[in-house]
């Protein structure tokens, strides 16, 4: 299995994945650090101008990283499986003496192992900025975190599990109508219904909502594999 992630990162210039990714937080860093101390977020007079339950960091970077790594992810697997069998190169790949269902796992699996990495690590970058920008400069959120605590890397690795595992559903979408289009659109409602209000109700702060979608997710990595030793190329 990993000698074909290997080869799938290898065949799809991973590179160029890494540059984007390292861009990526860059801006994500760049945006919370003007959130937090330079008073974008602010009203004229100087208040916050934040909706309930976001006027605490964390509220922000884990919105704002979850947004911008769900759309990656769903773009890096319609590149590298819906593509695939857009432009037929799945046909060469199923003549190897694999089995197809491990070709598109090994195909799943690099694109979530990559991303899992890259939102981890974005995700303690941006923390880490804050934390430095606040020994010197006042933020208008609260410092809702502790980066010396156990709890925090437990739940930063949690919610980045999360996340990438719900570009799934967006995958399976896209190889259901057969368009990368659909996969990243998915991302982009997958985003509204676990991360907008409707009033004072959102499903981002429900304890077991997470737990179910995780759920959801790998079953439709399961339905996603299942069936392609006995279907044909797109």
């Amino acid at each position: 299995m990993l000698k074909l992630m290997k080869l799938e990162w290898k065949k799809n210039n991973i590179r160029k994945y890494i540059r984007t990714a390292v861009i990526l937080t860059a801006l994500l860093c760049l945006f919370t650090f003007a959130l937090a101390f330079l008073g974008i977020a602010d009203d004229p007079d100087g208040t916050l101008d934040a909706a309930p339950g976001m006027d605490t960091i964390s509220a922000p970077i884990e919105l704002f990283t979850g947004m911008a790594f769900l759309i990656f992810t769903s773009v890096m697997l319609a590149s590298f499986i819906v593509s695939a069998y857009k432009n037929k190169t799945m046909n060469l790949m199923f003549t190897y003496p694999v089995k197809r269902q491990k070709i598109l796992a090994s195909q799943m699996m690099a694109v979530w192992s990559f991303n899992f990495a890259a939102l981890t690590l974005s995700k303690l970058v941006i923390y880490l900025c804050i934390v430095m920008g606040s020994k010197y400069m006042r933020s208008s959120f609260a410092i809702d975190f502790d980066m010396g605590s156990l709890s925090f890397y437990i739940q930063l690795i949690l919610k980045s599990f999360v996340i990438v595992s719900m570009s799934f559903i967006a995958l399976f979408a896209g190889m259901a109508v057969k368009s990368s289009k659909a996969a990243i659109v998915t991302s982009f409602l997958l985003i509204f219904l676990t991360q907008a209000n409707v009033g004072d109700f959102t499903m981002a702060d429900n304890a077991v909502f997470p737990l179910v979608l995780t759920a959801v997710s790998f079953g439709f990595a399961v339905l996603s594999i299942c069936n392609v030793e006995n279907k044909d190329v797109l």
